[in-house]
């Protein structure tokens, strides 16, 4: 039996927590190896909703769930949604969390930075989600970061903390901010040291242990490809790589390790913040995809932009993210739409494109060529099975996989988990 990946094949928002939660009931493992506590996954189980922002979406369902050390961890988020969850019924111990011990922290200084950043950014704003994320990550590759195996050993963290104050405290005297003080950080890591440590393992050796024993693994990605530091629409992008690649080095597994790759897909496409969104829609079908789809992100609240499907973007994400199938998620949004367009292709100054380009100037200046298809009156809302879909909504489909050189592995219908229709099992190949 194959693991599997999952990734966002868009702009994030795709719809990963219910799929992932889907495949989680027959995995023996649930995975996050990039991202932190920006990410947001709502899983709908029964009458409940969950809203997932740090954790492995697993642990909903009891399956053993791994941060991995490709995660930028905020100690005091994860013990505030590990209550919160708990409140729900949802019980994380270390028997079924197990976060790797090289996880860089999220420090409160972090959050301040991403804040000061962005309020001074003006025009420039990346739109981020104020988390402190990028600044985490910055120090992790400007090797400042303290990580979570040093929280077992704070009284020997000078050293480290000359690197990191000396970096950071520049940065807040250019903001006007007083610098770092060291001994409340050091008390407040205390503080949470002793909630987080029990929690702290090498899970690279569980991952492989649990592969060499054919073992179902189930790798959650956070994001999308579109917002890929290397391959999104940089700089309006996320601080992490969001394809499959990152699965093995957030984790710890090898590349051969990561298996079947699922990419997520809305039927139409969203984004939230700011950045390039060739096929947006400011019309009134726009509005009518964002109020259908309940499009408010999940994290942020921030209202998401709507567009058509954008054909040569998912074509783009299946290329660069590795992607082996897709998951065609909230067809159900098009219904009743007298008709449904793909963008096919981009026109450049007069030059016709079959990608997206990279800078950002010609990015603002691609126009989208569409291709139209009628729609179909007919509900697609909680189909399982191909017969219970529309012939318009099927042509629809088939159409996307043409385009995108992907073949649909699942279409979701609904936020319910089992209103799934499966064409190819990821765990069988």
């Amino acid at each position: 039996m194959a693991n599997v990946a999952v990734i966002g094949a868009q702009w994030g928002d795709e719809g990963k927590g219910k799929i992932v939660d889907w495949l989680a009931e027959r995995a023996d493992m649930v995975v996050r190896f990039q991202g932190g506590h920006n990410a947001g996954h709502t899983l709908v189980v029964g009458d409940k909703t969950y809203k997932l922002s740090l954790l492995p979406s697993g642990l909903v369902r009891g399956t053993p769930s791994v941060i991995g050390n490709g995660v930028v961890l905020d100690p005091w988020a994860l013990k505030a949604e590990i209550a919160r969850l708990g409140e729900q019924g949802v019980v994380a111990t270390p028997d079924v969390l197990r976060i790797a011990d090289t996880c860089p922290l999220i420090l409160p200084f972090h959050r301040d930075l991403d804040a000061l950043r962005e309020d001074a950014s003006g025009a420039g704003k990346i739109g981020t989600t104020r988390r402190g994320i990028g600044p985490a990550y910055e120090d992790k590759v400007g090797r400042r970061a303290i990580r979570v195996c040093d929280l077992a050993h704070l009284d020997d963290l000078g050293p480290q903390l000359d690197r990191l104050t000396a970096h950071h405290d520049a940065l807040r005297a250019g903001f006007g901010e007083p610098p770092i003080d060291r001994d409340r950080l050091i008390a407040d890591l205390r503080e949470i040291a002793d909630f987080v440590l029990p929690f702290a393992k090498p899970v690279w050796r569980d991952l492989n242990a649990a592969r060499a024993a054919g073992k179902r693994i189930l790798f959650e990605g956070a994001q999308g490809v579109l917002l890929d530091i290397d391959h999104g629409t940089y700089p309006f992008v996320t601080s992490s790589n969001t394809v499959a690649g990152a699965a093995a080095s957030g984790s710890g597994i090898g590349p051969s390790g990561v298996g079947f790759v699922l990419g997520i897909a809305k039927a139409y496409t969203t984004r939230v913040g700011s950045g390039p969104f060739p096929t947006e829609l400011d019309t009134p079908v726009g509005e009518q995809l964002g109020i259908r789809g309940h499009e408010f992100g999940t994290v942020t609240g921030r209202k998401r932009r709507c567009g058509w499907f954008d054909a040569v973007l998912v074509r783009q994400s299946a290329a660069v993210g590795g992607i082996t199938g897709i998951a065609l998620t909230k067809i159900d949004v098009l219904d009743g739409f007298e008709s449904v367009s793909i963008c096919t292709g981009y026109t450049l100054r007069g030059e016709t494109l079959d990608y997206f380009p990279a800078h950002a100037a010609d990015q603002a200046l691609v126009e989208p060529v569409y291709e139209t298809m009628e729609g179909w009156s007919e509900s697609t809302a909680g189909a399982r099975s191909w017969a219970d879909l529309p012939a318009q909504a099927i042509k629809y489909i088939r159409r996307i996989e043409e385009l995108i050189r992907c073949p649909v592995t699942l279409v979701s219908t609904s936020p319910e988990r089992d209103d799934t229709i499966l064409v190819r099992d990821p765990f069988a190949d």
